[in-house]
């Protein structure tokens, strides 16, 4: 799942656009790239998240596992999903 986008359905930040960027047993923790970075990312139950049948690329997949990962990246690859939902309206 890491690598995926997600977005929560529950709490402040309802109806908000992450990615997965480790999981847990019980939780995943998310990030934005801007509000919630790397360094401090979203710890969010599964149940409050909704998985969207996307990923980010195979490169920032790989970063990701890795730990060496930047919220730039993050950032552009939630733009880049944003583009192309617009771009399918």
């Amino acid at each position: 799942m890491i690598g995926q986008f997600v977005t929560s359905k529950a709490g402040h930040d309802k109806n908000r656009l992450y990615v997965i960027v480790a999981e847990e047993e019980t939780a995943v923790l998310l990030c934005d790239g801007r509000l919630k970075p790397l360094e401090r990312p979203k710890r969010k139950l599964r149940k409050h998240v909704q998985p969207i049948n996307k990923t980010v690329g195979e490169e920032l997949v790989k970063a990701l596992q890795e730990k060496c990962a930047a919220d730039e990246q993050i950032k552009r690859a939630i733009k880049l999903y944003r583009q192309e939902l617009q771009n399918m309206q």
